[in-house]
């Protein structure tokens, strides 16, 4: 049966769909601090909302995204959003610490599913406009991710840290019905069964060194990142005393950054995927040292922030240039493994970066995040032409 084509009007629902699905998992970095107070708990424990919901995320992507290989999209999305909006409920309805960990961990699983729509957009586009529809996509994802800490930081400080999941809800159960009735039905194109599909898995992942490179550079990259964020609004209560509406203001800057990568990435047909990724990785560094002697600043962080996403998002796109042009034919299965590795990156900085907060403050931070960026420099020339 014949593939439907890519409209502009799909391509934008996808972009804005990835980015407002993708919000979920950034909601409560800003709140943090509060739902710290509300439930008389540490910093360090209350960082483990963040934590489960990155690990979430991370299984979601290993066990649902394949799938976009194989059953169609409308019933993903319809067993996937009933889970997610649940969650969501359940987390603002949440009596203790435990209960919002365990509903976190089921929003971040859920909330997986912008990861299929960066493979469904190359599914559906021709190869001239290919790139153009991934980058849109992807753009969407970025500001969903950016901007979710804005919105969420104000709605904390204005109504509570709950009001935010109910309306995340809320906005989810209205966008699966636009998804329903606007989204082209996708045919699966791999015919095994699921644990023949899983099994593939380790098949690319064993035979595609540059695959393992490219996951492991946005493992450490996300990491840094996540690290960043996590620690961000305690920094604005301690040094500054602002609060979580000031933390996610600085995902404002984020977006800049982010859609400045975008421009790398046009700019990828004439400049060598080693010389992008160089840049990425050396501009992490120089972000990190600025942030790390920004602990009183907000000039400084501000400078930061762009910095960091910048190079982040430089990476990242390069990374999965090379990955869906090696494996055509397994976008999912391809995007799974390097996403699996990028969010489990980021979960080991998030549980870092609140070790580093809590016994050197943000000398502790900033310092765990230049080691990670250099880690990545050294890595990508040790191994960019040898089997890693």
């Amino acid at each position: 049966m014949k593939q439907p084509t890519l409209s502009n009007q799909v391509l934008y629902l996808l972009s804005i769909s990835a980015g407002l699905v993708v919000a979920n998992l950034y909601y409560n970095q800003p709140l943090l601090h509060q739902i710290a107070v509300s439930f008389n708990v540490s910093e360090a424990q209350v960082s483990n909302v963040a934590l489960f919901t990155q690990l979430g995320y991370a299984l979601g992507l290993l066990l649902i995204i394949p799938l976009g290989d194989k059953v169609s999209n409308k019933k993903i999305l319809r067993i996937d959003f009933l889970i997610m909006i649940l969650a969501l409920i359940a987390a603002g309805f949440a009596n203790s610490l435990l209960v919002l960990m365990i509903s976190s961990f089921f929003v971040g699983f859920t909330s997986a599913i912008p990861q299929l729509f960066v493979p469904m957009a190359a599914q559906l586009s021709d190869d001239k406009n290919r790139g153009r529809a991934i980058g849109i996509v992807m753009s969407g994802l970025l500001i969903g991710i950016l901007g979710s800490r804005v919105i969420s930081g104000f709605v904390g400080e204005q109504f509570g840290w709950r009001i935010m999941f109910y309306a995340a809800a809320l906005l989810m159960a209205l966008l699966f019905i636009i998804l329903k009735y606007k989204l082209p039905t996708i045919n699966p194109v791999f015919k095994g069964t699921y644990l023949s599909l899983m099994k593939s898995l380790y098949h690319y992942f064993k035979t595609d060194s540059s695959l393992r490179l490219a996951t492991l550079r946005g493992g450490l990259a996300f990491a840094g990142l996540s690290a960043f964020w996590t620690t961000l609004v305690f920094l604005m209560e301690d040094s500054f005393g602002y609060g979580s509406t000031i933390a996610g203001a600085f995902g404002i800057l984020g977006i800049v950054g982010a859609l400045g990568a975008t421009v790398v990435g046009k700019l990828s047909s004439s400049i060598s995927n080693h010389s992008i990724i160089v840049f990425g990785a050396i501009l992490l560094v120089v972000s990190w040292v600025i942030i790390l002697f920004s602990g009183h600043s907000i000039i400084g962080l501000m400078v930061g922030v762009l910095l960091v996403d910048l190079g982040m998002q430089s990476l990242h796109i390069t990374n999965q240039k090379i990955i869906f042009s090696n494996t055509p034919e397994a976008r999912n299965r391809v995007n799974t493994i390097y996403m699996v590795g990028f969010f489990i990156g980021g979960a080991f900085g998030t549980v870092a970066g609140a070790i580093a907060w809590g016994n050197y403050k943000w000398i502790g931070v900033g310092t765990l995040g230049i080691v990670l960026s250099v880690l990545i420099l050294i890595v990508h020339f040790i191994f960019r032409k040898k089997e890693i």
